[in-house]
């Protein structure tokens, strides 16, 4: 038989496409996880859009970047335009879009991820957060006085809340390429009901 009359062999972003249909695939976690990072490296394997939410928050307020906006009219303001931007850009799926840390805590915005996606928490330790986050100035909620702790307070409401998304990933200083692999197969074990491979040491405490 020549090559040419062999079966094509399908491929694991085939197989998520497939299946995905019309859904996106919704990036969750704290900041400093690496959402952008890793989904727009996702999106291009995929062949999908790639957005970012707080990108398109800003968009939306003519610019003004996400410090000005929680600084000129407070978070209850920017969570109520942050859940309204979210339900605009999903209804143009299939996309991969990364949210703001607070986004997937309110109930009304999950619900929605839930209806038109798959969601997928990237999962950091501590440590990893802080040596991330430490590398910018502009986080808002970071604008205190100790913020070691703001990020301990923060992972300790939201992680039973991360939780409830449809996959975790553990996000930790590996090649993000490396992550991307791992979400991949992570993604076709769900959508397809395939097995993925076992996880390595330094993930399989972070995977539910």
């Amino acid at each position: 038989m020549s090559d040419a009359a062999l079966p094509a062999q399908a491929s694991p972003e085939a197989d998520i496409l497939s299946a995905l249909g019309a859904r996106s695939i919704v990036l969750v976690g704290m900041m400093g996880v690496g959402k952008s990072t890793i989904g727009r490296r996702l999106a291009t394997r995929l062949g999908l859009r790639f957005l970012d939410a707080d990108v398109e928050i800003e968009v939306a307020h003519a610019g003004m970047t996400i410090p000005e906006i929680f600084a000129a009219h407070g978070e209850p303001y920017f969570r109520d335009g942050e859940a309204r931007v979210i339900a605009r850009l999903l209804e143009g799926g299939p996309i991969v879009l990364a949210t703001g840390g607070g986004a997937f805590m309110r109930e009304e915005t999950r619900s929605r991820i839930a209806a038109k996606a798959i969601s997928i928490w990237l999962r950091a330790d501590h440590d990893v957060i802080m040596r991330r986050v430490r590398r910018r100035a502009d986080r808002p909620l970071l604008q205190t006085p100790d913020p070691e702790g703001t990020v301990t307070r923060l992972l300790t409401e939201r992680e039973p809340v991360y939780g409830k998304a449809d996959l975790t990933i553990a996000s930790r200083d590996v090649p993000h390429d490396r992550i991307v692999d791992e979400t991949i197969e992570g993604l076709r074990a769900h959508l397809c009901g395939e097995s993925a491979s076992q996880p390595p040491a330094d993930v399989a405490s972070a995977v539910r």
